[in-house]
């Protein structure tokens, strides 16, 4: 199968072109390296990867790149951090509805000129922004109240439409909700400012490189956002990969909406003192774990934990990596990262 995955030099869309060239897939990649800049990734140079550098809201040529390919990933956006959710609050919502709109008119183009079979639709937990059930089943963020973000607001939107595809043009979809992604390769972006956090600024982005930025460079307190009580469910991109291929190519998976996730919630606080061991040690010859707490956002979700039983049983995917396994994957990545002035 080739398929087109749009934000492809992106975060969770780096693991997954690379879990999709792995499973014998040819990957048609689009991007204009607005959030991160020119990068290159180790699949750069694959031979079954074709990069194309460009404007996702260029819908003619989303178009022409759609109509080569069988399966389409939407996954482009602007996206970022909590801090983010409030700096470019409009931009949030107007860039991505721009985006979501061109990827649909594409996908539309394609499917009924061409070969295209599907379009998998990269959405967000930020859709259950107001859930009121735990662990949110799917289908809950049409019964509770709507995001309040204009970020999840407009995810929200983007699902409407794929909906929407379908009903007037019987275009097939496939809605995949990540949380909480966490790995290497999420580097500060292009639009990024500096923060104050203590004694140190840093762009504040996700809660997991930023809490190991600020253990790394020896903050001591270390500074989190609210008491700490904050629940996500911290997932592994390389599973969040895995999850969103079974759903591309899953036969049971049309016209339907997965939430892709570890099952396991850790608080905010948890994961401080689980990065701070993991930098300092733990026990009597490690480094006393202090902290303060700072104000946090108004957008900073108290509670985030899907239900995960229905992506178990209808596409046989569990995500299974320890929250361990991946600091200790992290860590020395954003380590080196800081090494060199990137961070």
């Amino acid at each position: 199968m080739k398929v087109l995955v749009t934000g492809s030099a992106g975060f969770i869309a780096g693991y997954l072109v690379q879990e999709l060239l792995e499973q014998g897939h040819d990957v048609v990649g689009l991007d204009n390296f607005s959030k991160y800049g020119r990068i290159e990734k180790s699949y750069q140079d694959h031979p079954r990867y074709e990069f194309v550098e460009g404007d996702a809201k260029n819908a003619t040529l989303v178009a022409e790149l759609a109509t080569r390919c069988d399966h389409f990933v939407a996954c482009a956006a602007m996206i970022g951090g909590i801090s983010y959710f409030h700096e470019f609050a409009y931009d949030l919502i107007a860039e991505n509805e721009r985006i979501i709109a061109a990827a649909f008119d594409a996908a539309i183009h394609a499917f009924k000129k061409a070969k295209l079979q599907k379009i998998t639709v990269l959405s967000s937990s930020m859709v259950y922004e107001n859930a009121t059930m735990f662990p949110t089943p799917e289908g809950h963020q049409a019964a509770c109240p709507p995001p309040s973000s204009t970020y999840g607001f407009q995810k929200l939107a983007a699902e409407y439409f794929a909906k929407g595809a379908w009903e007037q043009y019987h275009l097939p979809f496939t809605i995949c909700r990540p949380f909480n992604c966490v790995g290497i390769g999420e580097r500060r972006a292009v639009t990024d400012k500096d923060v104050p956090s203590g004694n140190i600024k840093l762009a504040m982005s996700h809660v997991v490189p930023d809490l190991v930025q600020k253990v790394l460079k020896g903050q001591d307190p270390l500074h989190i956002l609210g008491d700490g009580s904050q629940v996500r469910c911290y997932t592994y991109g390389g599973d969040l990969a895995r999850g969103i291929c079974a759903a591309i190519f899953h036969a049971d998976a049309r016209n339907d909406d997965f939430n892709l996730s570890t099952p396991t919630s850790t608080t905010v606080l948890e994961l401080a003192k689980l990065v701070w061991s993991k930098v300092h040690g733990s026990g009597p010859g490690g480094k006393p774990f202090r902290h303060v707490c700072d104000a946090q956002y108004p957008h900073d979700v108290q509670k985030r934990i899907p239900d995960v039983s229905k992506a178990k049983r209808v596409l046989s995917f569990e995500a299974g990596t320890s929250l361990g396994t991946v600091l200790d994957e992290v860590i020395p990545w954003i380590r080196e990262e800081i090494r060199h002035g990137r961070m």
